[in-house]
């Protein structure tokens, strides 16, 4: 052993040497030693030494400069930063100069200036390279999703190369750090310490007046209506700052019992006070009279199934300036439009961010009220449940479900969706997924169809089902893809990697708009009155800018609907957090504090953003994430659900032994499906959606399988029966006991 251990050690050895050479050689160089007898190098050397303090501040000035590069990848544009928005550009040099004050409380100076310079220039790297991908720039919620963007490599979002590359600069970066430390200088003659502590103290203190100054006077601001401009408005280190600092809901002004108390009363007086009003239903022909009108609908006993689906990136390019298409890629998408209620939809996201339109569009609540670029379902619902509309629609009698080709983890969503109320949950993990995009890194949406109607079976009466699709998912290649794309697109004014980008989104949609024909045919087969409310989460990330879209707003996406039970076309603009609720008043639903609330103020010609729609909300929501809850104690209390992953049973019918595996077969398998043999996960290859097979040496006669659905992170998301297994070629060994040798000791 202890040669062994030599031997490496003496690679090691040799290899040391082998990288140490060339360094010792430019160290020892004519040009490095004449740069250090230099009396430049010596001047420079000087500053540093005795006017480190005053040093600091062009230094933090180049580096905001080298992060606002970085971010907007453009020199001209973070010159412009510097000269268009001075005042901001200042404060975050102001910002950079008090964090590298630390430098002043060691010896190794030097040290801790390259450490904290390192920090911001690897924060704007990371920017540089997110806005490259999306157009949201990094915040500080991202970090909450480090764990999900681990389990995606090899993905539009993170490739195994990006990830080698990022662990190797690390690495690097690491190596510096240490050799600097052993070797760097250390600072002579310093002042006492606790002046430099002082020193220290009160910049970091003059942060917060300075702050407060600042935002008062307009230079700066607290809240960002549009994350990517903030950032870009206002500089990316005081916006990633201020999504470190400013997360969750401060307590509103004028919060307590008495004035939840009054809202909850004005909205129930309000549901009170509704006359229901039946639509005259049309009749077999087609026809109704035509002479009520009227704005609910009551269905009687016969409540329909309520389905909300998500179209990931979904834009209707017919509204962007500069596209042209052979031919219309979203023609059912046109025909919903003509025919049944329709809409520009006002989300909270551009480019990124799904899961903000999501909880709006469950929950009737703002994401604006969070912190910037805050992803609710990654921070407060980790900790506390949320009213949604699965709990209203619980209240009726609904069975609620979603369904999502992606996984269960991702976004947290097993977690939030528990947290919401929702009774089932079938990702991707339960669905057999074989089709895919021609990146192959999402899978194509008509699996959603099998998915939603399983959800729907699974359960008596009506159903409310949440779905989310993934196939329009960026981002999206600057070169060709297909040989002969269906849709041919000419993106006027663009490059020739765009004109690519836009042929391959165009297309995905084209594939989007006949899933959601094929989805809503099968709907409609099924026989029961069925309302399908379908949106986008957010413009795609194309770089779109306000003038290159006919709505001149890059937070308007559309939605559309289609019913078979004759409600009425009645056009309207709404947001995320308004759109189910409306939709559920035409239903005759009124239920919910939330739900009543926004019906309420809609009733009463409130416009949302505006502070008489926004202010009530604001108080509702703290009250019901980070308040008392008097919300619950005068109107409708709600809990969480302990959420079913999938509807359909894993189940074991038989296996066998052959050419030297174990094939096990059975139904519903994935290829998230995993066998586990007394009880420890053993690798197993996914055959089909019937047949999993794992190595004939894994198990033995009499062990006990059960195959699992995992998810990320190792987790179970649905077990399978247990099974035994037998083996034929297993021969029982013959125990000899001690009486068999007595009795056998007698005979003899």
């Amino acid at each position: 052993m202890k040669k062994i251990f030599g031997k490496i050690g003496a690679f090691f050895k040799q290899g040391r040497q082998i990288i140490k050479k060339p360094f010792v050689a430019l160290a020892n160089s004519k040009a490095v030693k004449w740069y250090f007898d230099s009396k430049f190098h010596k001047g420079w050397i000087k500053l540093w030494t005795d006017y480190a303090f005053w040093m600091h501040i062009p230094l933090s000035m180049l580096l905001v400069f080298i992060m606002e590069w970085l971010s907007r990848h453009s020199l001209v544009q973070a010159c412009g930063f510097v000269v268009d928005h001075t005042g901001p550009f200042l404060f975050n040099s102001y910002c950079i100069f008090v964090a590298l004050s630390i430098v002043f409380l060691s010896r190794r100076r030097g040290w801790w200036r390259l450490f904290i310079s390192m920090i911001f220039i690897i924060l704007g790297i990371i920017n540089c390279i997110i806005l490259l991908n999306r157009v949201s720039p990094f915040g500080y919620t991202d970090l909450y999703m480090i764990s999900d963007l681990l389990t995606m490599q090899d993905s539009n979002y993170f490739s195994a190369t990006q990830a080698i590359i990022s662990i190797i600069a690390l690495i690097i970066y690491i190596i510096i750090l240490v050799i600097y430390a052993k070797f760097g200088p250390k600072k002579k003659d310093v002042k006492p310490f606790w002046q430099r502590l002082v020193l220290v103290i009160a910049l970091f203190i003059s942060l917060y007046p300075t702050t407060i100054f600042l935002r008062s006077s307009g230079v700066m601001t607290s809240y960002f209506g549009n994350l990517s401009q903030g950032y870009l408005d206002y500089g990316y280190l005081y916006g990633f700052s201020t999504s470190v600092l400013d997360r969750g809901m401060n307590r509103p002004f004028g919060y307590s019992d008495s004035k939840i108390k009054s809202i909850i009363e004005a909205d129930q007086a309000y549901v009170d006070s509704i006359q229901t009003t039946t639509y005259d239903i049309a009749g077999e022909d087609g026809q109704s009279d035509g002479n009520l009108k009227v704005t609910e609908i009551d269905t009687g006993d016969n409540k329909p199934n309520i389905v909300v689906m998500l179209l990931e990136s979904f834009y209707d390019v017919s509204e962007c300036e500069f596209l042209e298409t052979s031919e219309d890629p979203i023609p059912f998408v046109h025909y919903l439009e003509d025919n049944y209620s329709t809409g520009h939809c006002i989300v909270p996201v551009v480019g990124a961010g799904t899961c903000n339109s999501e909880f709006e569009i469950l929950t009737g609540l703002s994401c604006n009220f969070f912190g910037p670029g805050e992803y609710p379902q990654k921070t407060i619902l980790k900790e506390t449940d949320v009213e949604s509309y699965a709990d209203v629609l619980h209240d009726d009698g609904y069975a609620t479900h979603i369904v999502h080709n992606n996984g269960g983890n991702f976004y947290s969503r097993a977690n939030a969706f528990s947290m919401m109320g929702f009774d089932t949950f079938s990702s991707k993990e339960m669905l057999d997924i074989t089709e895919y995009t021609p990146l192959g890194n999402w899978p194509t949406d008509d699996i959603l169809i099998g998915g939603t109607m399983d959800a729907m079976d699974s359960t008596a009466g009506s159903d409310f089902v949440y779905t989310i699709t993934v196939e329009g998912h960026g981002s999206y290649p600057t070169y060709p893809v297909e040989t002969d794309p269906a849709i041919k697109v000419k993106a006027n004014g663009k490059t020739e990697g765009e004109n690519y980008a836009w042929e391959y989104y165009v297309n995905r949609i084209y594939n989007v708009d006949d899933f959601l024909k094929q989805y809503i045919e099968a709907l409609d087969a099924r026989g029961e009155d069925t309302l399908v409310i379908m949106f986008g989460d957010h413009l795609p990330t194309m770089g779109l800018t306000e003038d290159e879209i006919a709505t001149g707003d890059l937070y308007q996406t559309k939605y559309f609907t289609w019913n078979n039970f004759g409600m009425p076309k009645e056009d309207k603009d709404l947001t995320t957090y308004q759109l189910v609720s409306e939709y559920l008043n035409r239903l005759g639903i009124h239920n919910g504090n939330i739900n009543a609330y926004h019906q309420r103020v809609m009733a009463e010609g409130k416009k949302y953003g505006t502070g008489d729609y926004m202010n009530d909300l604001r108080l509702l929501q703290y009250d019901i994430m980070y308040g008392n809850r008097y919300t619950y104690k005068y109107g409708t209390s709600y809990k969480p659900t302990e959420i079913e992953m999938g509807v359909l049973d894993v189940t074991i019918d038989k296996a066998y032994f052959f050419n030297g595996r174990y094939h096990i077969y059975g139904e519903q398998f994935t290829k998230w499906s995993k066998v586990f043999v007394n009880g420890e996960q053993v690798p197993t290859k996914y055959e089909s959606g019937q047949v999993l097979s794992i190595k004939a040496s894994d198990v033995k006669n009499g062990d006990i399988i059960t195959v699992c659905q995992m998810g990320s992170s190792d987790t179970v998301f649905r077990e399978s029966n247990k099974y035994v297994v037998v083996d034929p070629s297993y021969v029982e060994e013959d125990i000899v006991t001690e009486e068999d040798e007595e009795e056998e000791s007698a005979d003899n």
